[in-house]
Order: structure tokens, then C-alpha cells, then sequence
């Protein structure tokens, strides 16, 4: 809806009421609406279904094979209307991560070059959990005859993360309490639109494994980090109302 603001904010004005604005659409992503409503609101991020709660949508009794469901398909909640079977499920997948690639982010940011743009979904997709950064990109690309400069990675970067198909977690100095300013890692909001775009494997169990951890640590309402001292690194340094959690995946 068109300047969908003004209405909010003439009845904010009036008082006595509460005001709950929700979307899937990237527009509604909290820079924008701090500016539309003066920073006079409470952004609550909803994500995919948790573990318990897609045991739950879906009636199932915990065991390895509902764990094995969850991890290939993922917490899309809409999934508890299909027949959870590959080719129906991925096909679904599919469609929704081309649709937030098509209209949330390819029509938003008025980007020509798609092609590159779900290259480089592939891409972040086969190297979940790995330290990447714009510039080994860069020259990854250049290796397969495609020239993209840096910057323009940083943007498009910049795009799926605000459109939360990933979510990256930056490098965290222990010992020296700082937030490195290169290389970080990205991780799918959902597991099962990433298994879309490269396939599910098990051979990526480790990568599976890391990206579930991750998303449940933010689902909990955790700030994570990737933890480095000298050469070594924690997967996981997580911090919420002063509470510090060390984590690494197996």
C-alpha cells in the first residue's frame, strides 16, 4: 500500500490503540520504517519454524528421521500444506526463493545483472559457514570468466542480507574484544531454500549442522558472532542481556 505510513502514523497520533504492521516484503525491513514512523516502534523479527515448533506444525514425535526432515526441508511454515516428498517441496522452495530474489531484492534495488545475482546465491549457498569475503569473490568469479569488481559484491551482499535470504555473522576478536571488519560468514535463514538452489547432500552435514545451530542461536534472541583468537576460531560467541555462550559445532 502506497504511503502506508501516513495512516499508521495519523492513528499512532490518536493514541489508545496498539499498531502491529507485519510483512514478507523487504520494505518493511526496520531502516526504512525508522524512517517512516520517526523510530516510534518495536521491530520483532519473526523467522522459520524452530525445531520443536515444526515438530509440532507438522505432528511429528521426536526421533532422527523427524530431525533428518527438518534439516532437509527446513521451517518454511507453509510446508505443513504439502506432502513432505523432494520433488513437491523443493519445487515450492524454489518459487519462493525466487520470489524474494525477483521482487525483493531485483525490483527493489533496480539490479540488471541477475545471472550474477543468483550465481552468487549458489555460491554463499556451497560455502555456508566459510570465511568469504567481496574480493575472494571477486576473484572466484574472475577464475570462471565472469568480471564483477568488489564493490558491486559488497552491494549485492548488502541486498540478500536486508532481504534476510542470509544472514551474516561477522568475526569476533576474544581476546581482544573487537568486531574484525573483513571476512564473514553467511548463513541461510532457511535450510530448505538452500538445499533448493544446490541440492541436498549429506556429505554437507557439517555445513547443515553449523547453519541449524545458527539460525536456532538467533531465533533465541541471541547477538551471534564468530569467535577468533589468533588462528584459532569458536564457531559460535553469543551474547543476549549480558549472558555469553562459546559454541562449536560437531
Amino acid at each position: 500500500m502506497n504511503q502506508f505510513e501516513t495512516a499508521l502514523r495519523s492513528l499512532q497520533a490518536g493514541g489508545g490503540i496498539d499498531i502491529f504492521a507485519t510483512g514478507s516484503n523487504a520494505k518493511l525491513l526496520s531502516g526504512e520504517l525508522a524512517t517512516y514512523l520517526s523510530g516510534r516502534y518495536i521491530e520483532i523479527k519473526v523467522y522459520g519454524l524452530t525445531y520443536n515448533e515444526f515438530l509440532t506444525f507438522h505432528r511429528l514425535e521426536q526421533g532422527l528421521d523427524s530431525l533428518q526432515t527438518y534439516l532437509k526441508f527446513g521451517g518454511l511454515p507453509y510446508l505443513k500444506h504439502l506432502p513432505l516428498e523432494d520433488s513437491i517441496v523443493f519445487d515450492y522452495l524454489r518459487n519462493v526463493s525466487d520470489a524474494i530474489i525477483l521482487k525483493d531484492i531485483v525490483a527493489r534495488y533496480d539490479i540488471r545483472n541477475v545471472a550474477f545475482l543468483q550465481r552468487l546465491c549458489r555460491f554463499l549457498a556451497d560455502n555456508v559457514g566459510s570465511l568469504v569475503t567481496a574480493r575472494k569473490i571477486s576473484t572466484y568469479l574472475k577464475s570462471q570468466q565472469i568480471k564483477i569488481s568488489h564493490n558491486l559484491v559488497i552491494d549485492y551482499l548488502s541486498y540478500l542480507s536486508s532481504a534476510q535470504l542470509v544472514l551474516p555473522a561477522r568475526r569476533y576478536d576474544i581476546a581482544g574484544k573487537k568486531i574484525f571488519e573483513i571476512e564473514e560468514k553467511y548463513y541461510f535463514e532457511d535450510l530448505g531454500i538452500r538445499h533448493a538452489m544446490v541440492g541436498f547432500n549429506t556429505s554437507d552435514i557439517n555445513k547443515i549442522i553449523e547453519n541449524v545451530i545458527f539460525t536456532h542461536l538467533k531465533t533465541a534472541g541471541y547477538d551471534v558472532t564468530v569467535g577468533q583468537i589468533g588462528k584459532k576460531e569458536t564457531d559460535f560467541v553469543c551474547e543476549k542481556q549480558g549472558e555469553h555462550l562459546y559454541i562449536q559445532a560437531a
